[in-house]
This record gives C-alpha cells, structure tokens and sequence, in this order.
C-alpha cells in the first residue's frame, strides 16, 4: 500500500492514512476504466474516460451517478474496495466512514439481459400473424375499402346507362298510350279538322274503336330503342341543359319515325313497322332537315328546356326537404318530387312539343310543307288558332310526364343502387 505523505507545519513528516485510503480507492478506480487514445484531449485527466464512459450510457441531466444508474435498465451497482468484506457496508454511492468528501462513484458492471420494455404509445405496434378466424374479416375490410374508392368513369358511366335504360323502358311500357293521344292532340288544326277530337275520353275511344287496343302503342319501337343511346348521353353529359340538347340530337330520327306512324289512324295491322316507315322517309326526304332529321330545332328545345326544369327542381328539392326512414314514406317522397317536377317542365315546354309534332306530321296539304321551322310553326299556330293551341295535348302530357317522370326516377334510383351494392359486393 502507498501511503500520501503530508509535511506540517514545525514538525516532522508523517502519513495520513484517512487520505491514504482515498488516494487508493482513485487508483483502483482509474486502474478500471478503458485508457483513453492518444489523440483523446482528455487523456491524462483522471477519471475523464469514466465520465466518458457514463455519459455515453447513462442519460443526461443528473450529476449523480449513483442515482441515474438506478434507471437503467439491466446495469447494477458494484460497490467500491473500502466496502467489500465490511461488515455493516455501506450501501452503493455512499461515502464510506471516516472519510471526508463526496462520495465514491460506483462501478457499472454489465448485467444479464433484462425483458424487453413495453412499446412506446407513438411506436407501431409489433404484427402478429392472422389466424383463420380473422383471414375473413380482413378481407371484407379490404373489400369494403375498396368500395369507398373512387370507381372508374367507364364503371360509372356503365351504371348510369343501365339504370337509366331500365327506368326509360318501364316509363316508356307504361306510359306511351298517353304519347299517343297527346301527339293526336297536338296535330289537329282546330274543330274544323275532320280528324279532331272532341275530349280526351273521345280520343282514347275513337283509338280504341277505330284502330284497336294495339292502336295505342304505335311507334312504340323507335322510343324504346333510343332509349339505351339516349340515356348514354345523359350519363356522360354534366348538366340538365347539356344532356338535353345532346340527348335531342341522338333521338331526333327515332321521333321522326315515331310521330310518323303515330299519325296514321288506319288500323295497327294494316300501317307499316318501324323500319319500313324508316325507309320511306329517307326515301323521299333523305337524311336532312326535310327528311329523318327534320324539326331538329323544336326537339332541341322541347328536351333541353324539360331535363333543364325538371332534373334541376327534383335535385334541389329532393335535397330540401328531409329524408324519411321509413321506407313507404320515402317512396311517396320522391314519387311526389318526381311528379310535381314533370309537371312544371312539361308545362314549360310544351309549346315545343307542339311545334315538333306539327313538323314531325303530316302537312295540311300533301306535297305542300308549311311547317318548316320551330319558331315560325309557333307563329304560325298562334296567329291562326290563338295562344291556346300552343299547349293542345297538355292534358295527356302532364298524365304521361307526371307519373312517367315518377316511376322513372324511382327505378333509375332503384337499379343504380342495386348496381352499386352488387359491385361493391364482388
């Protein structure tokens, strides 16, 4: 053992053994510690590899070792030499008896790896791998997030096609006896025409009795086979007007042909299908504006100015007022949108339709057309039967329109929902 002399003042030298004990436990204490390199700056300083040492293990923010070893992890407190094989020893970090000064910094030794630490909130959670219970909730997860992503604009506009094709069929089943009468009404040119009709249950008669029940569906075909183009447009267009007057160039030809043969009040059997009837207008008027194409202005009004009026009310409307749970009210709620909607369009542009099916028809004269343009046929028609023969045939329309709007609303919304889930579903 080394002993630290200390020469007092007017006496001889003698060794102070508290200090010597002091000075021993530092060496033994440096002797432990990693030799610091040669470029360190720090090297020949005691204890600066110890405190190195800790600082790179123990965190920061105490100055008491002794105390921050405490919180970590798998790293134990080893006493200092003056404590070892005393009995009674002082615990670790405090200063040994009779020794003055702070007190001795304990050793960190490695201890056996300890548990590992629960997971921090921020952290991610450690994956666990899925059993066969859980396989097929995580794929109708997967499925249903899949739905709530945005569908293709062909996928859409599919849906669209569908629906509305399906809602324009059943409307068109259901209601073209009324598109018969109405378009009857809308070509007689007042009381002296032989062919007038007198009311309305007249004219469903005098139908019934002269040309049959099948009477009633003439031109049916070009109407339902518009129907599938015509709906087309719709789903690709971006708005009521946009989609009308798009819609009116497509189905132009068809109610041509329609208007045509709606007309002719000779017997079902005896007038000639849709295609013969085709044939001769092109035939004798070509493809143009005195033949297949011919009152292309007046449809463009009539369907522009009605998907104008009537999707743009129903929306709105059907948007005020409140959604109902139970399913029979909701049904009455939007038929009665539906119908109320059809009525004010067709109230609006009816004098259209007039000015089409006066086009459209046969001509007062044979081989004479005085029907040629959609704004001159309503001068024409007011000058010479008077303001009101610019909404003949509102009756039949707003019976055909009103419900026929109805009814196609609720299947198209019907079909496109039913659409929609069977996809999602897939």
């Amino acid at each position: 053992m080394c002993a630290v002399w200390h020469q007092p003042r007017g006496g001889s030298a003698r060794p102070e053994p508290q200090q010597a004990t002091a000075a021993v436990r530092r060496r033994q204490r440096h002797s432990l510690a990693p030799r610091p390199s040669p470029g360190d700056r720090s090297a020949g300083r005691p204890g600066s590899a110890l405190r190195e040492r800790e600082a790179a293990v123990l965190p920061a923010g105490s100055d008491r070792p002794w105390l921050r070893a405490r919180a970590l992890p798998g790293a134990a407190l080893c006493p200092g030499p003056a404590a070892k094989g005393r009995r009674g020893a002082a615990q670790p970090g405090a200063p040994a008896p009779g020794v003055r000064g702070p007190p001795s910094r304990p050793q960190i030794t490695a201890a056996p790896p300890a548990l590992p630490h629960p997971p921090r909130a921020d952290s991610a959670p450690a994956r666990q791998p899925l059993s066969r219970r859980q396989l097929p909730l995580v794929a109708a997860a997967a499925r249903a997030r899949m739905a709530r992503q945005p569908r293709g604009f062909l996928q859409e506009a599919s849906h669209q096609v569908v629906a509305g094709g399906s809602a324009g069929l059943v409307e068109i089943c259901l209601m073209h006896p009324l598109d018969v009468v109405k378009t009857r009404f809308q070509i007689q040119r007042g009381k002296t025409d032989p062919t007038s009709y007198k009311s309305l249950g007249d004219c469903f008669r005098t139908i019934f009795q002269r040309e049959g029940l099948l009477g009633f569906y003439k031109g049916i075909l070009p109407p339902v086979l518009a129907e599938t183009p015509k709906r087309a447009v719709k789903a690709f267009a971006v708005a009521g007007l946009g989609s009308g007057l798009t819609e009116a160039v497509v189905v132009n030809p068809f109610e041509v042909v329609k208007v045509t043969l709606q007309t002719n009040q000779s017997a079902f059997t005896e007038q000639p299908s849709s295609f013969v009837q085709a044939q001769q207008i092109i035939k004798t008027g070509g493809l143009g504006f005195q033949g297949l194409n011919k009152g292309l202005t007046a449809t463009l009004g009539r369907h522009g100015v009605f998907n104008m009026v009537y999707f743009g009310f129903y929306f709105n409307v059907k948007n005020i007022l409140p959604v109902n749970k139970d399913p029979n009210l909701e049904f009455l709620r939007k038929f009665g949108i539906g119908l109320v909607s059809g009525t004010i369009a067709s109230i609006i542009n009816i004098p259209f339709d007039v000015a089409k099916s006066r086009i459209q028809g046969p001509q007062p004269v044979p081989g004479e057309i005085k029907y040629r343009t959609c704004f001159k046929t309503m001068a024409t028609v007011y000058k010479e039967e008077g303001f009101l023969a610019l909404y003949k045939g509102l009756l039949p329309k707003i019976m055909r329109l009103g419900p026929g709007g109805a009814v196609m609303l609720l299947v198209y919304e019907y079909v496109y929902a039913w659409l929609q889930d069977t996809v999602n579903h897939k």
